[in-house]
């Protein structure tokens, strides 16, 4: 018996909230506009996708919490390192037979 996937442990509230956080961020990255071009969406527009996404963001901890998972989600950036480093370790490496 496999592992369940994780999209069957949310529950459908928290499969909803992820599926609408998508359509927004989707939005927001089909409708970019280089710096100096207009944006086609309205400032208003723009400040209520990003309320919504921090409804989203909040309701999905609290659900998370409620459920006792702990929620590390947060937003990176695509260059930052991770904070997190495995390092394999090969005992040949030290001039050991592995015993």
């Amino acid at each position: 018996m496999s592992a369940p996937h994780e999209d069957e442990l949310l529950t459908e509230e928290e499969r909803i909230l992820r599926a609408m956080k998508k359509v927004l961020t989707d939005v927001a990255k089909d409708t970019y506009a280089k710096p100096g071009h207009r944006h086609p969406l309205s400032q208003e527009t723009i400040e209520g996708i990003r309320r919504c996404l921090k409804m989203i963001a909040q309701r999905e901890h609290a659900i998370a919490k409620a459920h006792g998972r702990e929620s590390k989600a947060r937003p990176r950036f695509v260059d930052e390192r991770p904070q997190e480093v495995v390092i394999p370790i090969d005992p040949a490496a030290f001039g050991r037979k592995n015993t």
